[in-house]
């Protein structure tokens, strides 16, 4: 079974979780190494600027747990999964805010350096 916890981010920094799970997350799993701050904080050196939409956990058995950030800067919602235990950038990908199904299709961006892309 996939589990997946979601947060929302009310103003600067402040991260609430949402109802639903979250007693048994803290039973059945273990924390995470990096914090949802900091997969926050991560994010954000890629998107500066940008406001945090949506923060959640992802338990995904075999393969490491991520923690998914997204981030809103002007008319882009950026979408990052981050390495719950290295950190790590994963998957960055991009799409239009309000862009509909035909023709507003993300873009997928790898970051295996961790370094700045410019748009």
């Amino acid at each position: 079974m996939r589990i997946t916890k979601k947060l929302i981010a009310a103003g600067a920094g402040a991260v609430v979780l949402v109802a639903g799970g979250g007693a048994a997350f803290a039973a059945s799993t273990a924390a995470p190494k990096v914090t949802a701050e900091r997969a926050i904080e991560i994010a954000h050196r890629q998107v500066p600027g940008a406001w945090v939409k949506e923060v959640g956990h992802d338990d995904r058995g075999a393969r490491p747990d991520v923690w998914e950030v997204e981030l809103v800067k002007g008319a882009v919602e950026h979408e990052l999964d981050i390495d719950a235990g290295t950190g790590r950038l994963l998957r960055h990908q991009t799409h239009r805010v309000g862009a509909d199904d035909h023709g507003g299709r993300g873009r997928e961006r790898g970051d295996d350096h961790g370094g700045h892309h410019d748009d």
